[in-house]
């Protein structure tokens, strides 16, 4: 296989993997939107141990169904890859119509195509984990005891499933927008290279520095 060809391919998954470790040190230093958020799900565990009410189950329900549906289409578009890795001599034609410059390889493609399954893999295990762990948070919401004031330790317990569900959410989201310089590599090498860094800046801007992360900042002590 090419050498810029492979590093072009698998430099999404690199970044990927790399942004999730950068986001732990820059949190340290400016919290990130999800950070921000993770002390308002404090705040609404707080909430929720003082009234006995179907809200918290009709918003836990409507998460739930978010992570459900990006669950399922994910394993149809693991089934789909399936289907282009064990057919690709049918679609390198298709394929190859939309490459600038030099064309990929057969064997350059099915790599590619492995390494965006392996993606789409991993983005699947994420959303199926979080579904398990919002599940956790709904069971211990209903357990609470409404007649008497709930323990802080209990309260904290709580809201972090909620927030280790939300991380690993989080975790396939950006599976998918770091699928979106994998496909660009079927263009060039380099528009996946260049679509990979506007992705990071994008993430990094709407994590850190974006008017919504601004808002809940003023909100929220940290």
């Amino acid at each position: 296989m090419n050498a810029f060809a492979l590093f072009a391919s698998l430099l999404p998954l690199a970044a990927l993997y790399a942004y999730g470790l950068a986001t732990m040190i820059l949190d340290r230093h400016r919290p990130s939107m999800s950070a921000l958020m993770n002390e308002q799900r404090f705040n609404w565990v707080t909430q929720a141990s003082r009234r006995d009410t179907p809200l918290d189950a009709i918003l836990s329900g409507n998460i739930m169904s978010s992570v459900s549906f990006f669950a399922s289409t994910t394993a149809l578009l693991i089934l789909a890859m399936f289907t282009v890795i064990g057919q690709l001599p049918q679609f390198l034609p298709a394929l190859s119509s939309i490459t600038f410059g030099q064309p990929h390889s057969e064997f350059d493609m099915q790599v590619h195509n492995v390494g965006l399954l392996v993606l789409f893999v991993y983005a699947f295990l994420s959303f199926t984990l979080s579904l398990r762990q919002f599940n956790h948070f709904c069971i211990l919401i209903g357990g609470l005891d409404h007649t008497k004031p709930a323990p802080a330790e209990e309260i904290r317990t709580i809201a972090r499933i909620n927030a280790m569900a939300a991380q690993r959410f989080n975790a396939g989201i950006r599976s998918y927008y770091f699928a979106i310089p994998m496909v660009a590599w079927f263009v060039s090498s380099w528009a996946a290279i260049a679509v990979t860094l506007a992705t990071i800046i994008m993430l990094l801007h709407r994590e850190y520095f974006s008017t919504a992360r601004w808002l809940v900042a003023r909100i929220t002590p940290h």
